[in-house]
Formats: C-alpha cells, sequence, structure tokens
C-alpha cells in the first residue's frame, strides 16, 4: 500500500521546522491558518450544479475538454504549480495511490493549474505523472469554483518570485487545492476543499467519495 499523503507532507512540515528561518515558517504557517479561517463552503460550485464548459490547454499540446465531450466522469485536481513543492508530493503519490483506481471506474483524472503551459510541463516530466496535466489559463475554470485566492500583502513592485512570475500568469491568484468530481452530462458531483495545502485528501477518501456518487448514479 502506497505511504500516507499526511505522513509525506508530515515530513516536509518536519523538515521545515529544523531547517526554516523562525519568521519564515510563522508566515507560512499563518497564511495556512488564514485561508482555513476564511474558507467559506458556500462560495463554492454546488454539487448538482453544472460546470462550465472550458477548453484546457494539455502541457503534451492540444486541449481537453471539461466536461468529457465522450461523456466520461472526471476527477479534477487543481493543484498550484509546478515548483510548489507540496503539488511536487500529492501528484506523484496520487500517480501511485488513485490514477489506477480510477482507470478501474472509467473516470479520467486531470490536474490542473493556472501555470503558464510551458512552465507547467515540468511537474507532468519530473515525476512521469501518467495522467493529463493541464494550464487553467486566466484561472477561468477555477474561478468558475469558487477556489481562488491570494495573499492580502501585495507589494507593488511585486518581490522575485512571487506567483504571478512563477506561473507566468502575472497575477497573485492561485487556486486551493481541490478534488471535483463532475460526471459525463457535466454536473458537479462532489467537491472537496483544501484551504490548507498540507492537509489534502487521502486516495482512499477521495475513492470513497466517487464510490458513493457512481452509486447514487445507478440508483437513480
Amino acid at each position: 500500500m502506497s505511504e500516507r499523503l499526511s505522513t509525506l507532507f508530515g515530513a516536509l512540515i518536519a523538515e521545515r521546522e529544523r531547517s526554516w528561518p523562525p519568521e519564515q515558517l510563522a508566515r507560512n504557517v499563518a497564511q495556512r491558518r488564514q485561508l482555513v479561517d476564511r474558507f467559506d463552503p458556500a462560495s463554492l460550485i454546488q454539487t448538482g450544479s453544472p460546470l462550465p464548459p472550458t477548453l484546457l490547454s494539455d502541457v503534451e499540446g492540444g486541449t481537453l475538454a471539461v466536461p468529457d465531450s465522450g461523456g466520461r466522469p472526471q476527477l479534477l485536481l487543481f493543484f498550484r504549480y509546478a515548483e510548489c513543492p507540496a503539488c511536487s508530493i500529492a501528484l506523484p503519490h496520487y500517480a501511485r495511490s488513485l490514477w489506477p483506481e480510477l482507470q478501474r471506474r472509467g473516470v479520467q483524472l486531470i490536474a490542473i493549474s493556472p501555470q503558464a503551459p510551458d512552465r507547467l510541463r515540468a511537474i507532468k516530466s519530473r515525476f512521469d505523472l501518467p495522467y493529463p496535466v493541464a494550464s487553467d489559463e486566466g484561472n477561468r475554470l477555477a474561478g468558475a469554483v469558487g477556489i481562488l485566492f491570494a495573499p492580502d500583502d501585495q507589494p507593488d513592485p511585486p518581490p522575485p518570485g512571487w506567483p504571478g512570475e512563477i506561473t507566468g500568469t502575472g497575477t497573485w491568484a492561485l487556486p486551493q487545492p481541490t478534488a471535483l468530481l463532475v460526471d459525463g452530462r457535466g454536473i458537479v458531483r462532489a467537491v472537496t476543499v483544501s484551504p490548507d495545502w498540507l492537509d489534502r485528501p487521502e486516495a482512499e477518501d477521495i475513492l470513497a467519495t466517487i464510490d458513493a456518487a457512481l452509486a447514487r448514479d445507478v440508483a437513480a
């Protein structure tokens, strides 16, 4: 069985506590806590709502339709950007623990970030991810889902390494990590948001949510 995601994140947090300056660590903890405190589930797209049709730019070229034009259910994993340490843990972990099970269920997995495709390609190639990685250019889909956030402190001019520079978007906005299930008709069946990007759902929890949604479809 694959190691739990919480264990992998725990090791990252422990390493930062050993190696980061106290001020940097405190800022990181405070920002994640603030996002949790401000999270409002009512601001999200709701289960049962149609997902706006969107064409995403696949990092390997071409486009991906959301919802799927062939009527397959899709699990959309929104993440921050290719260089994000937490995303670099979560995406390969889901490749090991989640993607094979989704294949058995006929559910397409797509990892989505606002980062420009030429920069986003790095995480796909670095970890040889077996599922598509796509750019949500302009945060159009993330905005429609209601998962965008930006820091309160936005210096002008921005400092080196700010989100807009890393992603190539020129904006501070990033998506909160999210697992969204959309069915073959384009209806949102489940949304799980992680305001704290170091506290994301385990693969088995995502699968349990998907199985429950698919079972309801059969019953209906």
